[in-house]
C-alpha cells in the first residue's frame, strides 16, 4: 500500500497529511507531521491525532494479514499517551501480535523523530468474512 491507496480507502488520513513509510503484513509504518490545525492548548499535538495516526496504522496491518476477500474494523482500542509533541514528525510502526480467524490484535509505537516513546496502542482488529 503507498500514500495514494492509503487516502483512497482512509480519506482521513488525506485531511489529517497521513503518509506511507513503509507496508507489510509484519510491519507498517506511517508518519504525520505536527501542524498547529492538529493541535490542542499550547501547541500540543492533539491526542485524537496521535489516535488517529496509530488506528490508521493498525487498520492497514491487519488488512494486510487479512485472508483473501475479507474485510475488516477497529473493535477495541486502547492508548498510553507517554509523551507530547510540540513539533516535528511522529511516525507508528504497527505489527501484528496475533492473526486469528476471527481478530488481528496489533501493537503500535508511535515515536517522534529523535526515538522518544510518544505512544503505545494496544488494537483488535475484527475479521470481517464476506
Amino acid at each position: 500500500m503507498d500514500t495514494g491507496q492509503l487516502h483512497t480507502s482512509m480519506p482521513l488520513c488525506e485531511v489529517l497529511g497521513i503518509r506511507v513509510a513503509a507496508a507489510a503484513a509484519d510491519e507498517v509504518v506511517l508518519q504525520l507531521d505536527w501542524s498547529p490545525s492538529l493541535c490542542t492548548t499550547g501547541g500540543l499535538l492533539h491526542g485524537g491525532a496521535v489516535m488517529a495516526l496509530a488506528d490508521s496504522a493498525g487498520g492497514v496491518c491487519a488488512f494486510l494479514n487479512l485472508p483473501e476477500g475479507a474485510g475488516t474494523s477497529t473493535i477495541e482500542s486502547k492508548t498510553n499517551f507517554l509523551g507530547a509533541v510540540r513539533e516535528g514528525t511522529i511516525t507508528a510502526a504497527a505489527r501484528p501480535l496475533h492473526v486469528g480467524g476471527t481478530t488481528i490484535v496489533v501493537e503500535t509505537e508511535i515515536r517522534r523523530a529523535e526515538d522518544k516513546l510518544v505512544a503505545k496502542v494496544t488494537q483488535t482488529q475484527a475479521v470481517l468474512k464476506r
